[in-house]
């Protein structure tokens, strides 16, 4: 893995919205995703600033897409995950599901 490093909230969102979506994994369409599936609402800039990130982390690739077909149309930024996005969302997972073992769902909260 490129790097040995915890995914933060976010980032694991964004990871699995570009994992998710395929081919069709753009700024747009992962912010729409995440909001969609979590409730979550980010600005165009904060998927970006993330989506950044994971990929000078080596977890996302990207290259851009044909320019719209519109009149001073721009080209989409497509993402794609990397076998080391893969390797730390499972990571990630593990993680939780071993917090998680042996809590009982059903169980009442309990204050402390």
């Amino acid at each position: 893995m490129a790097e040995r490093k915890r995914l933060s909230d976010v980032e694991q969102q964004a990871l699995l919205a570009v994992w998710r979506l395929g081919e069709e994994a753009w700024g747009a369409n992962i912010r729409d995703d995440l909001a969609a599936v979590t409730g979550r609402t980010l600005s165009i800039s904060a998927v970006y600033v993330t989506l950044v990130r994971l990929e000078k982390s080596g977890f996302v690739t990207s290259d851009f897409g044909e320019p719209e077909k519109v009149r001073g149309g721009k080209a989409k930024r497509c993402f794609r995950i990397a076998p080391d996005g893969v390797t730390a969302l499972k990571l990630a997972r593990e993680q939780f599901d071993r917090l998680w073992a042996g809590l009982d769902a059903t169980a009442e909260w309990r204050r402390g």
